[in-house]
């Protein structure tokens, strides 16, 4: 085989590293906040969406010829668009696995839900915080749980140097601060 096409690297370490395996749990883990917001979702296509977008399907079919009536063709695909999205919301609140990351305040282990700081060897400072799927926004820091960076950091504590792995090659990284929201008083 020519030598083009082999892969060559500085640091024999490098090609046995690998991202830690994902669990087959099948769970959908969720903070209580994301688990509301997607529920608050689903009540509203159900209550409030789907039956105004009915009465205008109705409304519209009694008008007569359904073939070039506006309303009623784009009332028909909007209401296929949200049966679809409230098919999607229940199958994933259904497989829904709530958990509170208030318990581990004051913990300097990372678990789900935890924001972390930390700091590359470019010296470039980053903040996550490791949410679920569904509800994790990155444009916000936030970053979902199967994600490479959230993979990486779970488990870890502060003051660890890990070994991310990018599409530019395996970096490394410090844990500087792990922190968790405080526990809502009753």
């Amino acid at each position: 085989m020519s030598k083009a096409f082999t892969r060559e690297s500085d640091n024999e370490d490098d090609e046995n590293l690998q991202l830690p395996v994902l669990p087959v749990s099948g769970k959908n883990y969720m903070t209580p906040a994301g688990y509301a917001q997607m529920h608050q979702e689903l009540m509203a296509l159900i209550d409030i969406e789907r039956p105004k977008i009915v009465d205008v399907v109705h409304w519209a079919a009694s008008n007569g010829d359904r073939s070039e009536n506006g309303d009623y063709l784009y009332g028909k695909k909007r209401l296929r668009e949200i049966d679809r999205r409230i098919r999607f919301l229940t199958q994933r609140i259904e497989i829904a696995e709530v958990i509170d990351p208030s318990v581990h305040h004051g913990n300097e282990q990372i678990f789900f839900g935890a924001t972390v700081t930390y700091v590359e060897t470019t010296g470039t400072e980053r903040s996550v915080t490791i949410l679920g799927i569904d509800e994790a926004v990155s444009a916000h820091g936030e970053v979902s749980w199967v994600s490479p960076i959230a993979r990486t950091l779970l488990k870890a504590r502060q003051g660890d140097i890990l070994k991310l792995i990018t599409p530019n090659g395996v970096m490394e990284i410090e844990v500087l601060q792990v922190t968790y929201p405080a526990p809502i008083s009753p």
